[in-house]
């Protein structure tokens, strides 16, 4: 069946959320979007979506879904020329139904792999199966994703190229071989390099790993349309992200976003300093945490998120919609 006839196929649900749903005072997507920004996220994926009232929190809440699993590589190829579309295909529907942004994660990462890609030794064969890959999922979506993580967490903390099947083979021409099929692919997507622990400005990762690089590539040509920082971070972390969100701007990139915010501990002073320092920022053009529910978080220790356990918004939250009600 024709990927264009299985999405349409997909059930339909009223994008309608009730208030009694909604669980906060205000949007903070619909708050951020009239400072001028594009969207206040979230990560997702069917699992959740069809769980408790993870579903009616987004539609109310979030104005982006990042899928949280469903496509990286280990999870819609798992074997050579074996694409899994269902998941995947859910969530596209899910946001496209009730006009969320998608960030596609992740094209190329080292992490979450399918095996039979880190078997390969040959640069060629490894070039058409990074483009293949690209290709077959790029395409199918084409249209529909907003920004693609083309590249995730490339770099060791000292700013070097992280070891990986992809620099072991094909060294950093991998890159070019990825953002190049991402842009003939979807030539209207936007295209991230995506990296964790750019959270200080003048951290070796930051200036000598991404800056630098980024910089290098850029100036040869290669489509790189935006930074993304992740922003896992604990308390007190928040005044360093800010600052280094200003670092990254300052690159030739066209935009800077926070990928996959969540804050550990006492956190509620940290949400409001990142979403601060993106609004400083004329390139930092969104925000997306991490999941819905601090339960549901991938490191739940310390409630990192925006919402307990019973779906209620908490102090965080509040304090991001008193900031961004300020005129």
């Amino acid at each position: 069946m024709k990927a264009s006839l299985m999405l349409l196929l997909a059930p339909l649900v009223s994008a309608a959320p009730t208030v009694e749903h909604r669980q906060a005072s205000q949007s903070i997507d619909a708050l951020f979007k009239a400072k001028g920004k594009e969207f206040y996220g979230t990560a997702t994926d069917q699992g959740r979506l069809q769980a408790g009232r993870n579903a009616a929190i987004i539609e109310a809440n979030f104005g982006q879904v990042t899928p949280e699993n469903s496509m990286k590589w280990e999870s819609i190829n798992p074997r050579q020329g074996q694409y899994n579309w269902g998941q995947a295909d859910y969530l596209v529907n899910w946001a496209t139904q009730r006009n969320k942004t998608i960030r596609g994660h992740t094209f190329v990462w080292h992490s979450q792999l399918a095996g039979w890609v880190n078997q390969i030794n040959n640069r060629d064969q490894l070039t058409r199966v990074i483009q293949e890959h690209i290709r077959t999922v790029g395409g199918r979506y084409k249209g529909k994703i907003y920004h693609w993580d083309v590249i995730n967490e490339m770099f060791n903390e000292d700013g070097s190229l992280r070891n990986s099947v992809f620099s072991r083979v094909l060294g950093e021409s991998f890159v070019k071989i990825a953002f190049d099929a991402a842009r003939e692919t979807d030539p209207s997507a936007k295209l991230y390099i995506n990296d964790y622990n750019l959270d200080q400005p003048n951290y070796a990762k930051v200036t000598r790993g991404m800056v630098a690089n980024v910089n290098k590539w850029l100036s040869q040509g290669i489509p790189i349309d935006g930074i993304g920082t992740q922003g896992h971070l604990q308390s007190g972390q928040g005044n360093g992200l800010a600052q280094t969100i200003k670092v990254l701007a300052a690159t030739n990139v066209k935009e800077v976003a926070v990928t996959e915010l969540d804050i550990q501990n006492n956190n509620s002073n940290d949400y409001v300093a990142v979403t601060r320092g993106c609004l400083e920022e004329p390139k930092c053009v969104a925000i997306t945490v991490w999941g819905v529910r601090d339960q549901d978080s991938w490191r739940p220790q310390g409630n990192p998120l925006l919402f307990d356990s019973n779906y209620n918004a908490k102090a965080n939250y509040n304090a991001i919609v008193q900031l961004l009600s300020q005129r």
